[in-house]
């Protein structure tokens, strides 16, 4: 389903269906409502560390991945079950797949903080 807009009017359209995208996560899935929860804590922990400037910087971008991982595996989970929502070992992998993503996107990060906090 192309679309046939160009110039702004494509990218609006397209900043549009990012919005519904963003908005249709957060309502539909609990996990990435938690990692919204996680990263706004994290941000305002930032604030109260005693880190340089353009370490809090990296920390809070660093969020940022979370948030894009778990915008992945929805992504991922949804076109699965839009296939086939009975189960399949292949349907499995690939949803397992998807939640490593978000595992080791969240463990990168927090190996990151910790070594912007301690060696920074």
């Amino acid at each position: 389903m192309k679309s046939n807009d160009t110039g702004l009017r494509r990218i609006f359209r397209a900043f549009q269906h990012s919005i519904d995208g963003i908005i249709a996560t957060f309502r539909s899935e609990p996990a990435f409502r938690q990692d919204i929860i996680l990263c706004v804590l994290a941000a305002v922990l930032s604030c109260f560390l005693d880190v340089s400037t353009m370490s809090r910087i990296i920390m809070l971008f660093s969020l940022s991945f979370i948030i894009i991982a778990e915008l992945v595996n929805t992504a991922l989970e949804t076109i699965i079950d839009r296939i086939s929502p009975d189960k399949h070992p292949l349907s499995k992998k690939a949803k397992d797949i998807g939640s490593a993503i978000v595992m080791i996107t969240i463990i990168c990060v927090c190996a990151l903080w910790v070594a912007l906090i301690f060696l920074g």
